[in-house]
């Protein structure tokens, strides 16, 4: 049986990376820095990827997908392509969140998995053989914490996609639900405070 091919991918940071696995081979992977424009750049570039490996959108076995946490607007990009993508392919989409990312291939335990958050803030999850569910914590209490920490931020964006893809295969035999953004925060952007103009008759 040939191995699987994932293709993954991930917008939910100011970057448009993506990777192409096989088995346990990476046949692809690149990662361009970018605040805004993912909607725009993220379909031309998987084709890119499949393009240089000889692959088609036919060949892939399943995707995966960032899921967050991370930028609102780059995590529903993904999340949405990655949706459509499966529906039109008949392959699965494995939803990925970037604690899975940043744990996967890492030895060591117990450990803390940080993603930078707004306002000097920071989502904090604890891996001791399980997963606890993740907090968000001042960014000034990581140096009294108890663990060594992993920053998702240490990972090039290339990298995160392959482990994105990583993840992806071991899951793909489980039933998986849709892709969804993780979201651990509430959205900045808040309903106007202002009364309404009064409609005169």
């Amino acid at each position: 049986m040939a191995d699987p091919l994932i293709l993954a991918f991930d917008t939910s940071a100011a970057h448009c990376a993506a990777a192409l696995l096989s088995g346990d081979i990476v046949l692809a992977a690149r990662s361009e820095e970018m605040g805004r424009g993912q909607a725009e750049r993220l379909m031309p570039l998987l084709e890119e990827l499949l393009f240089e490996t000889g692959k088609s959108w036919t060949d892939l076995d399943a995707l995966g997908v960032g899921t967050g946490p991370g930028n609102f607007t780059g995590i529903r990009i993904s999340v949405a392509a990655a949706r459509g993508l499966a529906l039109a392919l008949d392959i699965p989409a494995v939803g990925v969140n970037g604690f899975d990312a940043r744990a996967c291939g890492e030895a060591t335990s117990p450990v803390l998995i940080a993603i930078e958050a707004p306002r000097a803030m920071v989502y904090l999850q604890r891996r001791d053989g399980n997963a606890a569910e993740p907090e968000l914590r001042p960014a000034a209490d990581i140096g009294a914490l108890d663990a060594p920490v992993l920053w998702l931020s240490d990972l090039p964006g290339a990298e995160m996609a392959a482990r994105i893809a990583h993840v992806a295969r071991d899951r793909r035999g489980e039933k998986q639900p849709r892709p969804a953004p993780l979201y651990l925060r509430p959205a900045d952007a808040a309903p106007m405070r202002d009364a309404p103009p009064v409609i005169l008759p």
